[in-house]
C-alpha cells in the first residue's frame, strides 16, 4: 500500500498545486500574506478553475491544458494589477516565533492526522469508491476529458440531461488528469486527499484565529482538533461518495471567515482610503468565496449563511443599539437585508432540489445525546471532543465577541436533530430539502463549528491548568499550555489511528455497519468485473454502445474505457421501454418487443452481464439483463471470471 502511494505522489503534487497554485498567484497579487493567503488560496483556486471552466463552456474554449494555464496566468495577471491598484497594505503585526512554531506544529498534526486516515481508508490510489453516487461523479471526470468541457451548465450532460449541475469538484479532478495523464480514480483520490488534509484544515485553523485572534493559543489547537471528527472530513469520502459536497464544506470555514474578521480587517488601515482599500478587497474575495461555495456544491452556502447571518446580527445588534440617527438607520437597515437575503436564499436552494429522501430514524432524545456527544448518526461517541466543545460553546457563550460561533452551533445541531428525529414532511421538504434531509450532510456541516469550539474548550482548560501547577503568567504561560495541549492531542490521535485505523460508517436507515472500506469492498464492483470493463476498447467500437444493469457497477465502464456504456449513473431510466429491457431482454430472439425498446437507447450492440444486482437503496434486481448464456440471439464476446461480455444479435437484420 505505501508503495503504490508513493508511486501516486506526483499526481497528489499536481492535486495539491491544482488546488493551491492558483490562488496562490492571485492572493499574493492581492497582497494577502501568512496564514490568510494559504487557507484562501484553495477558495481563490476554485472560483478560477470552476470559473474559467463556465466561460470556456460558453464561449466553446476547449478544456485543456493550455487553456487553463493560460487562464489562471490571466486571473492572476488581473489580481496583481487590482493589488496594484489598491495600494499597499498597512504591514500586519508579525507573529511571535514562539507562536508561529505552535501554529506549524499544529498544522502538522492536523494534516498529518487526516492524511494517514486517508490513506488507511482509501487504501489503493487507485481504488473506486463503491458507491451510487461515485459512478456519475467519475463519469463526469471522463466526459469532460472527452467532450473539453468542465461547465457546470454541460456537465450534465454526461447522464443526458441539461441545465445547472456543480462541477468545481470535477473540474479539479480532470486539470489533475490532464496534467499528469494518470488514471481517473487516482486523479479523483488525490484531490480528495489534499481536500480533506489541506483545504479543510488551512481553513477551520484561519477561522479560529479570525474567530479569536492572533495571538490566542486557540489557533494552533484548532489545527490540531481538525483531524479530531468522524463526520467530516472523511465520512464524505465513504457517504456518498460526495466528492462535490466534501470540496464546497472544506471551503466553508475560510469563506466565513472572511465575514466574521471583516471588522477587525477595516481597521487595519485606519484612514479612509485604508477602509475602501479594505472593503474592496473584502468584497471581491467574498464574492469569489461565495462563487467557489456555489460551483461546488450550493447548499453549502447555507451553512456559510448560518455562520456570517450570526456573526452579523451579533455584530450589529450591539453597534447599533449604542448608535444613534443615521447610523443606527444604516445598521438596522443592513440587518434587515442580511436576514431578507438569507431567507431567501434558504428558500431558493430548497426548492432547487428534489426534497427530502431521508426518514427520520432517532427520538428526539437521541438526537439531542447525539449532538452533545458526538455521536452523529450512529458514529462513535467522542467523549474527549465533547467535554472540549462544551467548554467552548460554555466559554462562546459568557464572551459577547464569541456568541455567534455557540448560535451557529445550536442552529447546525438543531438542524441535524431535524434530520435525524423529525417526520413532519413539510419540516423536512422546507427546512431541511437543500441537504435532501440528509442527516449525514447535516452531521458533516456541524463540523465547522465544533472544531473551533472544541478548541476555545481546550485553550480555557490548558491556560487555566499551566497557570495553577506553574509560575508562569501571560503569554508565557499560554504559550506553555498550547504545547501541552498539541502534544495531547497528538499523542490521543496517534492513540486513535492505531485502536481503531478504519472507523467503518453505520448506514442508519438500513440498521447495518460497513464491514470493510467501500474502497475495498468487491460487493459492487469485483476485481474480475473491473478488468473486463478496462478491457471494453479492445471489443466494443468507439461509436457502439454497451447497456447493462446499472447496480451492479457495470456503470463505471464509461469512465474506465471510455467507451460508450449506458447507464453512466446508479439509477435505470424510468420509461415503459426499459421495463421491457430489464425484464426480457435475454428473450429478445423470441420477443420482438425487445428490440423495439433498444431502438430508444441506440440499438445497443453488447450487453454486460455482472449479475442479477442488488436490492439495496438506489440498486435493483433486474432479471432480464443477465444468464445470457444458452440464449439464442446472444453471442459471447468476453468473459473474467463470473462477468461477461455479449454481443446482441437477435436484432440484427
Amino acid at each position: 500500500m505505501i508503495g503504490d502511494w508513493l508511486a501516486a505522489a506526483p499526481a497528489i503534487l499536481v492535486a495539491a498545486a491544482v488546488v493551491f497554485l492558483p490562488g496562490l498567484v492571485s492572493g499574493a497579487g492581492l497582497r494577502l500574506r501568512g496564514l490568510t493567503l494559504w487557507a484562501l488560496s484553495p477558495v481563490l483556486s476554485v472560483a478560477a478553475i470552476a470559473g474559467l471552466a463556465l466561460v470556456y463552456g460558453i464561449a466553446r474554449v476547449p478544456w485543456s491544458a493550455a487553456s487553463i494555464l493560460i487562464g489562471i496566468a490571466v486571473l492572476g495577471g488581473a489580481a496583481w494589477l487590482v493589488g496594484w491598484a489598491l495600494g499597499p497594505r498597512r504591514p500586519s503585526v508579525t507573529a511571535a516565533r514562539r507562536s508561529l512554531i505552535l501554529l506549524a506544529a499544529g498544522l502538522v498534526i492536523g494534516v498529518g492526522l487526516t492524511a494517514v486516515r486517508f490513506v488507511i481508508y482509501v487504501n489503493d490510489p487507485a481504488a473506486i469508491s463503491m458507491t451510487n453516487d461515485a459512478v456519475f461523479h467519475l463519469n463526469a471526470v471522463r466526459h469532460i476529458l472527452e467532450t473539453g468541457s468542465a461547465s457546470s451548465l454541460q456537465i450534465s450532460s454526461v447522464v443526458g440531461s441539461r441545465g445547472f449541475y456543480p462541477a468545481a469538484w470535477h473540474a479539479l479532478a480532470s486539470a489533475v488528469v490532464i496534467f499528469t495523464g494518470v488514471e481517473i480514480p487516482v486523479a479523483a483520490n488525490a484531490v480528495s486527499l489534499i481536500i480533506a488534509a489541506g483545504v479543510w484544515t488551512l481553513g477551520v485553523t484561519w477561522l479560529a484565529l479570525r474567530s479569536t485572534g492572533r495571538s490566542s493559543i486557540v489557533v494552533p489547537l484548532a489545527a490540531a482538533l481538525s483531524a479530531s471528527l468522524v463526520v467530516f472530513p472523511m465520512l464524505m469520502f465513504q457517504w456518498g461518495v460526495l466528492y462535490s459536497f466534501a470540496l464546497s464544506l472544506a471551503l466553508v470555514p475560510a469563506v466565513a471567515g472572511l465575514v466574521v474578521g471583516s471588522a477587525q480587517w477595516m481597521r487595519e488601515d485606519s484612514p479612509v482610503s485604508g477602509r475602501v482599500r479594505s472593503a474592496v478587497l473584502l468584497g471581491i474575495l467574498v464574492l469569489a468565496g461565495v462563487g467557489a461555495i456555489a460551483l461546488s456544491q450550493p447548499a453549502s452556502l447555507l451553512t456559510w449563511g448560518i455562520l456570517a447571518v450570526s456573526w452579523f446580527t451579533w455584530w450589529a445588534i450591539p453597534k447599533a443599539a449604542g448608535s444613534r440617527g443615521r447610523t443606527r438607520a444604516l445598521l438596522a437597515g443592513a440587518l434587515a437585508v442580511v436576514w431578507v437575503v438569507f431567507v431567501s436564499m434558504w428558500v431558493t436552494l430548497n426548492r432547487s432540489t428534489s426534497g427530502s429522501h431521508w426518514p427520520p430514524f432517532r427520538s428526539k432524545v437521541e438526537a439531542a445525546l447525539d449532538v452533545l456527544l458526538n455521536g452523529m448518526v450512529l458514529l462513535p461517541v467522542l467523549p474527549g471532543v465533547s467535554i472540549l466543545m462544551i467548554v467552548g460553546v460554555v466559554v462562546a457563550v459568557l464572551r459577547r465577541d464569541l456568541r455567534w460561533l455557540a448560535t451557529s452551533w445550536l442552529v447546525l445541531a438543531g438542524l441535524y436533530a431535524a434530520a435525524a428525529s423529525v417526520g413532519n414532511p413539510l419540516v423536512r421538504r422546507f427546512l431541511l430539502g437543500a441537504w435532501y434531509a440528509d442527516p449525514y450532510r447535516i452531521a458533516a456541516a456541524c463540523a465547522v463549528v465544533i472544531i473551533p469550539l472544541a478548541a476555545i474548550g481546550l485553550a480555557s482548560i490548558v491556560d487555566w491548568a499551566a497557570r495553577s501547577v506553574s509560575r508562569k503568567r501571560g503569554a508565557e504561560a499560554a504559550s506553555s499550555g498550547a504545547a501541552w495541549g498539541l502534544a495531547a492531542v497528538a499523542a490521543l490521535g496517534i492513540a486513535s489511528l492505531i485502536a481503531a485505523p478504519v472507523i467503518q460508517m453505520r448506514a442508519v436507515t438500513e440498521g447495518t455497519t460497513d464491514t470493510e472500506s467501500r474502497y475495498v469492498t468487491e460487493d459492487y464492483l469485483s476485481p474480475d468485473e473491473r478488468a473486463l470493463l478496462e478491457r471494453l476498447d479492445e471489443h466494443v467500437g468507439a461509436d457502439e454502445r454497451v447497456i447493462g444493469n446499472p447496480s451492479t457497477g457495470m456503470g463505471f465502464g464509461y469512465m474506465l474505457s471510455g467507451r460508450d456504456v449506458y447507464p453512466r449513473t446508479w439509477a435505470h431510466p424510468r420509461t415503459p421501454e426499459w421495463e421491457v429491457i430489464q425484464s426480457d431482454l435475454r428473450r429478445a430472439a423470441s420477443e420482438p418487443e425487445v428490440c423495439e425498446a433498444l431502438e430508444v437507447y441506440g440499438s445497443p450492440a453488447f450487453v454486460l452481464d455482472f449479475g442479477l444486482g442488488e436490492q439495496s437503496p438506489g440498486r435493483y434486481e433486474l432479471e432480464g439483463m443477465t444468464r445470457f448464456a444458452g440464449q439464442p440471439g446472444f453471442e459471447l464476446v468476453d468473459r473474467q471470471g463470473e462477468a461477461s461480455l455479449w454481443r446482441i444479435t437477435a436484432c440484427t437484420p
